[in-house]
Order: structure tokens, then sequence, then C-alpha cells
């Protein structure tokens, strides 16, 4: 359907911009409108007191250095603190809803990624200890979400069903040593349960065959030099066809990465605490158990000329107490905004928001996973954010004005008991987990806890005044 262009108005000031998620893609919104040099207020809601989304929240916590992307995401609300606001702790939908935001804000980026985690249809995957990977990455994440869940680690098997990067995230962090772990970012609670783990046999379960793997080379790479697992893989699940070979040659990456699986699986075990059994044409097609998770039903995979996996009616049976099943995200539907069911996304046309007739919603915007789907690397989202911004900036002058200022809506929000975290708020919490951090000899320990993550969010009580003789108030230096 053409878009009908609005007629040009008078600019009427800054643009005043909600952008409602504070992960890699609202914050890279963000950017592109500060350095756009249009004229703009930006507001970023944050469901949760702290930033960074999947930076924070779904990266690896022995992939600290790709967490240093932070430095830059949430270098504007420091160099314009003016222009850009944190408002963390307010939850789109509950604590403000989709029309309210458009009487505020001349327009809106729906920026909040992809909320759930999918997990394969097949008898059984309900029982306790089947999990959604998300839920397990959430957990050693440090996420509020995840901070009451319990995974069964007393068992020597797990299965992680899936070929692609947080796959190989959860396969490694569940084979590391407990040394390994403390030295990372991850909560207390979160060493102190990994630590106790009696797990040996880790089973990484890939639909297809390793010319499909979705594993990008350093992953790989690592999942190869783990100094507390061994990596077992059988060389016959390595054979290809024809077609693959023809389908190798054309992608030198992959073919270096096959390469490498063949010489992984050609070297003498060490004998280490733990393995990896990374297994190739495999798919769970049962979940064993009676009131918990016993075994997995595995079916060996033949793949068609097309690539595509079939089963061959050949059956084993793995022991494990956990399955975790890494096998992609969705979007989850909020409030009453466009959605569209079958791309897992928000109806959008070049970031611009549609309806269910193709017609332009004026002033909503999405980017991010919400927008085109759980796909790509957290720079993706870049790109990804300029398209949007882009068309955000050539709609304004046919924008209308917000009939709110934004005072009131603090108001509100307050009103509302709602408990908005600002930008210092978040780096109080910040500060309290690097200097726990310093005291554990790791980055951080992340606060998981809200009441808490809330509570660090607060300005320290003045000291109160002493009388010499009496010493230090011993109320002196507490949290309001």
């Amino acid at each position: 359907m053409t878009r009908i262009a609005a007629p040009a108005v008078e600019a009427h000031g800054p643009a005043r911009i909600a952008v409602v998620g504070a992960g890699p893609a609202g914050l890279y919104a963000v950017a592109e409108l500060v350095e756009s040099g249009h004229p703009v207020k930006i507001d970023v809601f944050e469901r949760l007191p702290s930033p960074f989304g999947l930076v924070r929240y779904g990266v690896a916590p022995d992939n600290q250095k790709i967490k240093s992307v932070t430095r830059v995401l949430g270098a504007p609300f420091t160099a314009y603190p003016a222009t850009v606001r944190f408002l963390g702790n307010v939850s789109f939908g509950r604590d403000i809803g989709r029309h309210e935001l458009l009487r505020f804000y001349d327009a809106v980026i729906y920026a909040f990624g992809a909320a759930d985690g999918r997990m394969l249809d097949v008898p059984g995957s309900r029982l306790p200890g089947s999990f959604a990977a998300k839920e397990f990455v959430g957990w050693y994440s440090g996420h509020p979400d995840a901070a009451d869940c319990n995974f069964p680690l007393h068992g020597r098997g797990v299965a992680v069903v899936g070929a692609g990067n947080v796959a190989l995230d959860v396969a490694r962090v569940l084979a590391r040593s407990a040394e390994e772990i403390t030295a990372t970012d991850v909560p207390d609670r979160v060493v102190t349960a990994l630590r106790c783990s009696r797990i040996t046999d880790i089973y990484l379960l890939c639909r297809r065959g390793p010319a499909q793997m979705k594993f990008t080379p350093v992953e790989l790479r690592e999942l190869g030099e783990l100094s507390n697992a061994d990596l077992i893989i059988d060389p016959t699940e390595l054979a290809l066809s024809d077609n693959e070979r023809a389908e190798l040659s054309g992608r030198p990456q992959l073919e270096r990465m096959v390469s490498k699986l063949r010489q992984w699986a050609d070297r003498p075990l060490q004998g280490k605490p733990r393995r990896i059994h990374l297994r190739f044409l495999r798919s769970p097609v049962a979940i064993l158990g009676d009131d918990h998770v016993n075994a997995v039903v595995v079916e060996r995979n033949e793949l068609t000329d097309d690539g595509q996996a079939r089963g061959s009616g050949q059956y084993e049976i793995l022991d494990v107490n956990l399955v975790l099943h890494a096998v992609g995200y969705h979007v989850r539907p909020i409030a009453d905004l466009p959605y569209d069911s079958g791309a897992g996304t928000l109806r959008n046309r070049g970031g611009r928001l549609v309806d269910e007739q193709g017609q332009i919603l004026a002033g909503e915007y999405v980017t991010g996973w919400a927008k085109r789907g759980p796909s790509g690397v957290i720079g993706t989202n870049r790109a990804d954010a300029a398209q949007t911004v882009k068309n955000l900036l050539a709609d304004f002058p046919g924008l209308a004005p917000p009939k709110h200022n934004d005072r009131s809506l603090i108001d509100l929000l307050e009103h509302r008991g709602v408990k908005v975290v600002d930008w210092a708020g978040w780096l109080r919490l910040d500060s309290h987990e690097i200097q726990a951090g310093r005291r554990r000899g790791s980055p951080r320990v992340k606060t998981s806890d809200l009441a808490d993550m809330l509570d660090r969010t607060q300005p320290l009580a003045p000291e109160a005044p002493t009388d010499a003789a009496d010493g230090p108030s011993p109320v002196a230096r507490t949290r309001r």
C-alpha cells in the first residue's frame, strides 16, 4: 500500500521521543537521534532498574569483552544529560500505556526485543526439569525474573537442544569449573549452585548437520578449548553429502569450522572432569519422566536434498535430569500493539508501525528484534536503528505535537506509585556491583533481587551529626 505523505507543518521545537527498551536496539536508536543534528529530547523507558538489556542479561558471563560495549551504549546519558533521560523501573503496558505515551511524545520507538524463549513441542516438554534456555541464561545472568529459578544440577546428564550461539553459551557455562565461574559477574547464588553441580555429561543436540550449524567461529573455538571439559564428536556425524560439500565450497568460514570439528573429533580425550558431547543430526522426540525429567529420547536424522532434517526411525535414550531448549525466541504481544503472529514481530514497514490493513500508524516506530525478529549480533541493531530513526525524522514535520509536558508524566508515574530510577540511580547500583566484584575477584557481582536493586539505586542518607565522645552514629550512611 502506498503511503500518503503527511502535509508539512511548522516544527514545534525539539522532537520529544520516547524509546521503550534500554537494550542495544533502543540505545542505538538514541545514539542515532542525538547524532542526527535534529533537536531532540529523549526519554528511555526500561522495565528494570538496570539498562543494557541483552548485553547485561544475554551475553555469557565469560564473554566480558563483548559486554564492554555498554560504555558506548550508555554514553549519551552522560554526554547529553539535558537531552537524554533514563526512566528505569517503568513497565510499558503496566505503569504507562501506549496511548498515554502518544499524548506525551511526538513519537514512540518500541525496542523491547524478543521476550520469550521457544521450546520444542514434544511429549514431556513441560515436565519439571525442562526449560527454555532463556530461563537458564536469565538465571546465570542475574535477571530479576529468574531470581527464584531452581535448576536440577544434581544429576550427571544435561541435554542442550540447539545449533546456535545460545546453545554453546549454555553448554560452556555448565562445563566451567567453580573457579572460572567465580571470576565472572554472575550472582553469588549462581556461583554456589554451579559449585555444587554434579553434572559430568552435557549433550549438545543439533537437529541438522555441521554444514547447517549457526555457531560463530569464536563461540565454537571456545567450546573446544575448555580447561574443564573434553569435547567429544563422533567423526561419522561429520560426513557430508555432495550437496553439502558444494555448499561449503562457497562459504570459507563455515568450511574452516567444519575442518576444526574434524580435528577435534580425532584428538584423544584428556580425562577432564566434564564431557561435552556435540551431536549432529539428532532431535529429541520425547522427554521421559513421571514428576521430573529423567531421560530424553533422541532420534537420528537424515538430511533431504534441500538440507532439511528428516527422522530415520533410529532412536537412543540419554540419561538426563535437565533439558534446555535453545531453539529461538519470539516477541511477546504487548498491550494492543499490532502483532504479526506469523513473523513473531510487531507489524511494521521499514520501522514504521502499521495496522492489520497496512496503514502506517503515525508517530509509532519499532527497532531491533521486535522489528526484524531474533537475528543478528549486537552490532546489527545499529543499522536497524538507523533506518527507523531516518524514517522517524522524515515524518516529524507532519506529526501531531504532544498534549502534555514531561513533568506531568513524572507526576503521573509518581501518583501511580512507580519508583522511577534515573541514570544516577543506575550508576549507584553499578558502583555497588563493581565494588562487590572487587571483593570477590571478579568484574562485578550482579544484584538480581528486584527489591535489592531498587534499594541500591537510592542515594545514601547524609551522615548524622555525632558527638565525639559517643563515636560515630550507628545510623550514619544508611539508605533512605
